[in-house]
């Protein structure tokens, strides 16, 4: 059997897929592995991971999202493809120089849900990574072929969550 990347999709309504993504790279980091996430939907920079991730030896982290995802009516709506476009560029660049051990595709499969990003594209990037590679996709609503294409698949389920009782979004748990 040809080896080939490994591929570990974080999927589901629950909190934590992200999170668990960042666990990776900070463990990767403490291995030496060099480590690269590219956030697909997220454009603020005040958020706490962003502070300690630039600290961290050997990991990189680029935003390239620019928010919340608008409908597809919404003349914003091109705008957010064309950022979700040039993300998958820049992933497809790291995926093809060998340079990373690590790569975590953040909000991913929102975008493809969301028809920022081709399934079948992000699939044939996927399919580009060195078999040294693992990948992480993460985000709501992963389709079928991203699925398909993953070694590994969690899907965080949301039991009971502090939003349905009208807790806002709390610094250093959510954000």
């Amino acid at each position: 059997m040809k080896r080939k990347a490994r591929v570990i999709l974080l999927t589901g309504k629950g909190k934590g897929k992200t999170t668990a993504a960042l666990g990776m790279a900070l463990r990767a980091s403490g291995h030496g592995m060099r480590t690269l996430i590219i956030q697909f939907v997220k454009n603020d920079t005040t958020i706490g991971e962003l502070k300690v991730i630039r600290r961290l030896p050997g990991v990189e982290i680029k935003q390239v999202g620019l928010g919340f995802v608008p409908k597809r009516a919404d003349p914003r709506f091109a705008a957010h493809r064309e950022a979700a476009q040039k993300g998958l560029r820049e992933a497809a660049e790291a995926i093809a120089s060998s340079r990373y051990q690590l790569i975590v595709l953040d909000e991913v499969c929102v975008a493809v849900a969301h028809g920022l990003l081709d399934e079948q594209r992000v699939c044939e990037v996927m399919r580009e990574a060195s078999p040294d590679c693992c990948i992480v996709l993460t985000g709501r609503n992963a389709t079928e072929g991203l699925i398909a294409l993953a070694d590994t698949v969690t899907e965080m389920r949301c039991v009971k969550h502090a939003f349905e009782q009208g807790r806002p979004a709390q610094e250093g748990v959510e954000f």
